[in-house]
């Protein structure tokens, strides 16, 4: 074990030797390489970047969520194109909806009725415009992730009573209060008077664009008295959450049931809503990282590929600078593999330094981004790993041509060449 650690040993420092007295041929040819890792790691790691975005923007939708709509998100399957013209004449979810679910559903474990409009708001002589006004039902809070900073949220008798109390963002209470306390104030809207009790904590766009900062939440008991819950301008829908152990197709199956049963569908007649889950985005998603990862491969491959032989074209401009001194090893003894594993090392370590200088850019650039921003970027232990698997590889691969070359030459040749 000694002995093949010394063997390894000599063997590195012999290289790294090599390398330290052609430093600008070593920086020519490890930028190849750096430019090749940086492609394809810096690829990695923006996918995990949005991976992490989408799934904490998933998990803000509600996990295990089914969406009860007229319209569903994607296609058919096995259809490309979107047939809209089927579903024009679907009724909108209704509040009659709603409690028929929460009746005879057995597998929700939360189910909540959900209108949203553009509405402008005042108070005193401030305005804002263009706030989604969202009038919610009872278990909204328990399928969509948010926190009160200020406050407090519904009480039951007030979400059943349609009391005029509102939740509002934390956009809409810098805008509008201005560094005045909003709890106890009330804010105009369509003519009404509606009590402030609470403020959403400060959530920031997610990767669908969705936010709580510039929403109002009101009862929908409330909001059907400002709003014709019937009208699809108003983009009407249920959410239902299922119960712990039940997947999102088991609540797809029942629901089907449950709403063909509700509007009394035929056996043979076609559903007349539409079931849609966030499975459905995560799917474009998912296809959508895969093209990018092989884009990354893509580039990042030919950049390798250049480095690639950069390497190999100086492992070969080194075995011949060095052709004497390997013949003055053999003939003093050095085996075939000393001398292969020697240039091997060398182009290993070569491709390693490469790799290394595109991982250190690639951190540079993420702890940038994560100091400048809210989201975090950072260079996974994985992707570190696989930087250096690659650069290792391409080191192998292109030194180990020269490599065999050199371990296979004569010595008396060797010493005797110019």
């Amino acid at each position: 074990m000694i002995l093949v650690y010394k063997f390894f040993k000599e063997s590195f420092l012999f290289a790294l030797n090599a390398l330290r007295t052609n430093v600008l041929r070593t920086i020519l040819t490890l930028s190849g390489v750096t430019i090749g890792i940086f492609s394809i790691i810096s690829v990695f790691t923006l996918i995990d970047f949005l991976e992490k975005q989408v799934r904490e923007s998933i998990e803000s939708l509600g996990n295990n969520v089914v969406y009860i709509q007229k319209w569903p998100w994607t296609p058919p399957e096995g259809e490309s194109e979107y047939p809209w013209w089927r579903y024009m004449n679907r009724q909108v979810p209704s509040l009659d909806d709603y409690e028929q679910i929460k009746r005879r559903s057995q597998i929700a474990e939360d189910v909540s009725y959900v209108m949203s409009s553009q509405k402008m708001l005042q108070y005193e002589d401030n305005s804002y415009d263009n706030v989604a006004v969202m009038g919610v039902s009872e278990g909204f809070d328990n399928i969509w992730t948010f926190e009160i900073s200020d406050g407090r949220y519904f009480s039951p008798f007030e979400s059943i009573s349609g009391v005029g109390v509102a939740v509002i963002g934390a956009e809409i209470a810098d805008e509008l209060f201005r560094g005045v306390d909003p709890i106890g104030k009330r804010v105009k809207m369509m003519g009404r008077k509606l009590m402030v009790i609470g403020v959403i904590q400060r959530q920031g766009s997610d990767i669908f664009g969705n936010s709580l900062d510039k929403n109002m939440i009101i009862p929908v008991k409330y909001a059907r008295t400002l709003f014709n819950l019937r009208s699809e301008s108003v983009n009407p829908m249920i959410l239902v959450k299922g119960k712990e152990g039940y997947t999102s197709d088991d609540m797809v199956d029942e629901l089907t049931g449950v709403m063909r049963a509700i509007r009394r569908i035929k056996p043979q007649g076609d559903n007349d809503f539409a079931l849609n889950r966030i499975s459905l985005v995560q799917k474009n998603f998912d296809s959508l990282f895969d093209f990018i990862d092989l884009a990354g491969w893509f580039i990042g491959g030919f950049s390798i590929l250049v480095g690639g032989f950069g390497i190999a074209n100086i492992m070969f401009v080194s075995v011949k600078e060095r052709t004497r001194i390997i013949g003055i090893q053999k003939a003093l003894g050095a085996k075939r593999k000393f001398i292969l594993l020697q240039f091997l090392i060398e182009s290993t370590v070569l491709s390693l330094l490469g790799g290394l200088a595109g991982l250190l850019i690639i951190f540079g650039i993420a702890l940038t981004v994560s100091l400048i921003t809210d989201s975090e970027m950072a260079l996974t232990l994985l992707n570190i790993m696989k930087g250096i698997g690659i650069s290792s590889f391409i080191g192998i691969v292109s030194g180990f041509i020269p490599a065999w070359k050199a371990s296979k030459m004569d010595p008396v040749e060797a010493i005797n060449s110019l």
